[in-house]
């Protein structure tokens, strides 16, 4: 009775990657695997199952699947691969992300449900002995799951098995890009030419081994752009508004969470939510989404950003001070707790290194005539920026942050679309009749994703001002400056400024 409970049950999870899915999923977690519920459609889960189901049976071999993050992608993926070894236990699988430390996270849950006890009674496939790295394996029957990074090479291995007519494994492409990269020209490109000349050489049956490609879209010259271009790949382009505007996955992200990033993060919502990347051209940031104010809003701390120069060449970025004031932003006469950005004041300037600290010492002698003094001064940690920091490090009553770059930070593109939502919720304001007002409105409308525009050293500063006024929430929590009296300080800063004027005016 045993065994034909077993046998109904190999069949059973075998006819269906969904039911599997379902099944180990919850033996793993032991959480149910729920379906979505999309308004007039099927869920996207059984849409995707049945192009993976096509895979299986030899009728497709190259198959794009774009669907919007956090919607069970990958979940999907890895046990896809899992109920395919179920079946056919000496297929050989390559799983590849943008990291080979993601690819192994996807491979070892893989493993884990390979080496689950109801996995091997139903379907009597073991683990090799000799497995021992952490998120490759081996079967009993000769089959391998092996992880790869786009970033490294892939040697010894390949994907299918040669001289079989039937399944025998694919490659996995689940999340090729990494979204602080992809605006990179150069890494995006690097990721492209790898897989031509490095991915598509690991299969072993190049006209029969499937590739499976599945992710959201994130550039419009992105893996799966260039992909689908060559019109050989059946596309599943799953977007989270479907054309008669009911949302993919409700439960989600309702109609009013799309709506909503739709309008703040027009970007990310049309490449990664709908699959349809704008151009790399378009501009970031509308005029409009700058909020301008007759009446200026209670300020409760300010902050000067400061972006220098590299050089004093004209054609080169400027030197920029912006001065910002935090506030409460108000409906009719109820405060609420989101942090609005005042963007007091700005000075794009073209200087000589040499004159950097006498104009910075300018500007600040402006914002300390301010009924609100600045807590605090944020200057990027670059060539003519580090001699700046030295110096105003010096200064009594003034905090100064250093701003330094790297990596993780992501490039330009990366951060403006970091700040976008904030801008398009209207959490910047300007004064109405400010005399920079309509410089910086021009200047964040001229923005683009593909680095196109020429000059972007205003928008350097609002980002940092938006990054530690509102984001990280640095400049409410700072120590306030230890001073006894603002007009104190007031008159220490005017003195240091008049004695660098004489000095100026003797060089």
């Amino acid at each position: 009775m045993l065994e034909r409970n077993l046998l109904t049950e190999r069949e059973e999870l075998s006819a269906s990657l969904m039911k599997f899915t379902q099944s180990f999923f919850s033996l793993r977690t032991g959480r149910l695997f729920a379906l979505s519920e999309p308004v007039g459609r099927e869920s996207h889960y059984i849409t995707v199952c049945r192009a993976l189901h096509k895979v299986m049976r030899g009728e497709t071999n190259r198959l794009i699947i774009n669907v919007p993050p956090r919607y069970g992608k990958t979940e999907l993926l890895i046990h896809f691969v899992a109920w395919a070894l179920a079946q056919y236990p000496d297929s050989n699988f390559l799983y590849v992300s943008y990291s080979l430390g993601l690819a192994k996270k996807q491979t070892k849950t893989i493993r884990q449900i390979v080496s689950m006890n109801e996995f091997r009674d139903i379907f009597g496939v073991g683990m090799s002995d000799d497995t021992s790295a952490q998120g490759n394996f081996e079967t009993t029957q000769g089959g391998s799951v092996y992880a790869a990074g786009a970033d490294g090479e892939i040697t010894g291995r390949g994907a299918g098995i040669k001289g079989v007519s039937r399944f025998g494994g694919c490659i996995v492409i689940d999340d090729i890009h990494k979204p602080s990269e992809v605006n990179s020209d150069t890494i995006r490109q690097s990721v492209n030419d790898w897989y031509s000349n490095t991915l598509q050489s690991r299969l072993n049956e190049p006209d029969r081994t499937p590739i499976i490609f599945i992710g959201q879209r994130l550039h419009e010259d992105d893996l799966a752009g260039n992909l689908i271009k060559t019109g050989e790949w059946e596309t599943i382009i799953l977007p989270a508004l479907d054309q008669v505007g009911n949302p993919l996955h409700p439960t989600m992200h309702s109609l009013e969470k799309l709506h909503k990033m739709q309008e703040t993060m027009p970007y990310v919502f049309s490449s990664q939510y709908q699959q349809d990347p704008l151009p790399a051209g378009g501009g970031i940031f509308k005029p409009e989404w700058f909020y301008q104010t007759e009446e200026e809003p209670e300020i409760l701390a300010t902050f000067i950003c400061a972006d220098t120069a590299e050089t004093d060449k004209s054609y080169n970025d400027a030197t920029v001070f912006s001065f910002f004031g935090l506030y409460r932003i108000k409906h009719g006469d109820i405060e609420t707790d989101m942090l609005g950005l005042h963007w007091l004041d700005c000075a794009e300037l073209r200087i000589e290194p040499k004159d950097l600290e006498a104009e910075f010492m300018t500007f600040y002698a402006a914002c300390m005539r301010y009924k609100v003094k600045p807590r605090l001064a944020a200057i990027e940690k670059k060539s003519t920026g580090v001699t700046l920091l030295s110096v105003l490090k010096n200064i009594r009553g003034l905090q100064i942050l250093d701003i330094e770059r790297t990596k993780a930070s992501g490039n330009k593109t990366t951060r403006f679309l970091e700040i976008q939502p904030m801008v398009a919720s209207q959490q910047v304001s300007l004064p109405k009749e400010g005399r920079h007002t309509a410089k910086v409105i021009e200047h964040m409308r001229k923005i683009t994703a593909n680095d196109s525009h020429r000059h972007d050293d205003i928008a350097d500063t609002l980002y940092d001002g938006i990054k530690l006024g509102i984001i990280d929430n640095i400049i409410l929590n700072a120590t306030p400056a230890r001073v006894q009296e603002d007009e104190r300080v007031a008159r220490t800063v005017m003195g240091s400024f008049s004695r660098l004027l004489q000095l100026r005016s003797q060089r």
